[in-house]
């Protein structure tokens, strides 16, 4: 505000000592001026010098003369010495006065400052009364009313911590300003959350959240990923919900979240989208899509490669054949990896040893096995945290001991090994396999009988009557396939016993001697016969679950094929071959394989191999190689 009415009106004082003593001769020779014309009727009083008088009265007017000439001196002096001293407080008064008028002026105007990017807060310093302040100003403010602007003043600690007297009148003041402050925030926030409200109600639902753990995804069936959306969602139909690539899945919805589980593993470095229409919050509003992508990771296999000569190893390998061995040892019979550990069962000259450990080797521990003797066939279930395998005691005899009876343990080993029994017997088993992603196991003993025993339950042993052998069982789907004694192939639903003929290929290569399944189809090994029913080749067979066939891997009569498995998704294939198994030896494991063994790796979409490694038993199958 402006000061310039305010100002009283001062007359011009002078500023110099030059002109303070000028004014002060000015104001003597003023003063003798006066006091001269006050005196003149006095002398004309006095007799002239032609008149006579007497000598003393003459002394006596010559000293009252000289008195009053001293005197009137003196108080012209006296006249100076108080007009220069009234100059000078007028002057130290009116620079007193233009200094706060200054101050008021640099209080009271608007400096140009920088926006803020974050909020700012000042703190407020307690108001002190400056003491230039007039009394006439102080009257005009209380006959009005009107409130001033508070001058700045320079901040002293000590007011501080010892407040004026004026200041609590200030308290109310600053407590008022700043609850208005908390107010208007509080305010400001409240209009923010109901126009994002509203933004939202108008939008329609948004993902805030996606949650899937891509690794697990391509490995093992069950997966899932999560959407979270920013508000409660209306009921959810699984005809809202698309996958692409397309792939089978269940859906599950409840409040903000929509889980989409898929019910077989996903293929490996592929971008999946996952689409829900027309989606509508529990409030309602407008209808959107939740749309979500991600990329599964590239695939790798362990394999084990057996060295005669030296130490066998076992490989992590990716899809190109770039590995690295991750353990070794003398002797290794067999392993399997579960997503973050390995089983392996190695041989000692006093029988076999079965050891877990991290994927990388490190942290080995060995379980517990239920005596001293050999193990072999292992399998491991990882959802039910089992490892599975064939036990046989060393010292046999005919009455004594136990032969290849089927034993489960937990992977942590904190339990003991336990022997499956059937009608209160321990068991020999001839062929049994997990079913996949569970804890249940489908066996066939020595007599023949096919049976299934859930070991996360009590309930006991399920006959599903006789087999010779079970080919496989398909993952997300609880069935699996059998041959029965009369050599035909089923399918067979382990959830409630029904079967159904297995159907042939288109077209048709005739019987096969394994069968592995994979979703969407089977793997078939076939061998081609001549005329005298020798064998002349042999091949793998990709069968689609509608029938058609697509040879995968062809050898000739000079070379064998042990085993094919599939990918857990059925994106690739894996092949062993043993080439020129006539001039290719057995070497002397429990489980006995030629000493020179291949693993072709198939893309079942294009047929081509992209790799052969020296090796077998690759982590995608669930058993070992059969001989």
């Amino acid at each position: 505000m402006s000061t310039d009415d305010d100002r009283p009106e001062v007359p011009a004082v002078p500023q110099t000592r030059a002109e303070m003593r000028a004014a002060r001769e000015a104001a003597e020779a003023a003063e003798a001026e006066r006091i001269e014309r006050a005196a003149a009727p006095h002398h004309e009083t006095e007799p002239h010098d032609d008149q006579p008088r007497d000598d003393a009265g003459g002394t006596a007017a010559r000293e009252a003369a000289a008195r009053e000439a001293a005197a009137r001196e003196a108080a012209v002096r006296e006249a100076g010495d108080r007009e220069v001293a009234e100059q000078e407080a007028a002057a130290r008064k009116m620079a007193a006065f233009e200094a706060a008028a200054r101050e008021d002026a640099e209080a009271t105007a608007l400096p140009s400052v920088p926006l803020p990017t974050e909020p700012v807060v000042v703190g407020a310093a307690p108001f002190v009364a400056s003491p230039d302040a007039s009394d006439a100003e102080a009257g005009a403010e209380a006959e009005t009313g009107a409130e001033t602007e508070p001058r700045d003043a320079a901040f002293d600690p000590a007011d501080s911590r010892e407040p004026s007297a004026r200041e609590p009148a200030r308290t109310p003041a600053t407590s008022r300003r700043f609850l208005l402050t908390i107010g208007a925030v509080l305010g400001i926030l409240v209009l923010v959350g109901t126009a994002f409200g509203i933004v939202s109600l108008l939008q329609g639902p948004r993902i805030s959240e996606v949650q899937v753990d891509t690794a697990q995804a391509i490995e093992s069936s069950a997966s899932r990923v999560i959407l979270t959306a920013n508000q409660a969602l209306s009921d959810i139909d699984p005809e809202q919900v698309t996958v692409e690539p397309a792939v089978p899945f269940t859906v599950d919805a409840s409040g903000r979240g929509v889980g989409v589980r898929f019910t077989v593993p996903l293929d490996d470095s592929t971008k999946y989208t996952v689409r829900v229409a027309d989606v509508t919050g529990a409030g309602g509003g407008p209808a959107t899509t939740l749309t979500t992508s991600f990329e599964t990771p590239a695939s790798h296999i362990f394999i084990l490669r057996r060295d005669v000569d030296g130490k066998d190893k076992i490989f992590l390998t990716d899809l190109k054949g770039d590995g690295v061995a991750v353990y070794e040892h003398d002797k290794i019979n067999d392993f399997r990896a579960t997503s973050n550990q390995l089983v392996v069962a190695v041989e000692e000259d006093d029988g076999s040893r079965l050891l877990v450990m991290d994927r990388d080797g490190a942290n080995q521990r060995e379980l517990k096995l239920p005596g001293d003797g050999y193990v072999g066939a292992i399998q491991v279930s990882e959802r039910g945290g089992l490892v599975g395998y064939s036990y046989s005691d060393r010292e046999l005899s005919d009455d004594e001991g136990r032969a290849s009876v089927l034993v489960t343990q937990s992977l942590n080993g904190k339990d003991d090994p336990q022997v499956i029994e059937v009608a209160g017997e321990e068991a020999s088993v001839f062929v049994w396999q997990f079913v996949p992603d569970s804890a249940a196991v489908l066996f066939i003993d020595f007599d023949g009988a096919l049976s299934l025993v859930d070991r996360s339950s009590d309930a006991g042993v399920q006959s599903l009557g006789l087999a010779a052998t079970i080919q496989g069982i398909s993952r997300g789907t609880y069935t699996a396939i059998v041959e029965r004694l009369d050599a035909t192939v089923v399918e067979l639903n382990l959830a409630d016993g029904s079967e159904k003929p297995l159907a042939a290929s288109d077209p048709d290569y005739g019987t096969a001697s394994s069968i592995t399944p994979y979703p969407g189809g089977t793997l078939r090994h076939v061998v081609s016969r001549d005329d005298a029913g020798l064998p002349v080749g042999q091949a793998v067979i990709r069968v689609d679950d509608d029938g058609t066939a697509t040879p995968l891997v062809e050898v000739s009569s000079a070379d064998s094929i042990l085993q094919a498995c599939a990918s857990p998704s059925g994106q690739y294939a894996a092949v062993v071959v043993a080439p020129e198994l006539a001039s290719n030896p057995y070497d002397g494991m429990l489980l006995p394989l030629p000493e020179n063994v291949e693993t072709h790796l198939i893309d079942m979409e294009s047929g081509k191999e992209m790799v052969a490694l020296t090796g077998f038993d690759a982590s995608w199958c669930q058993t070992a190689p059969r001989f």
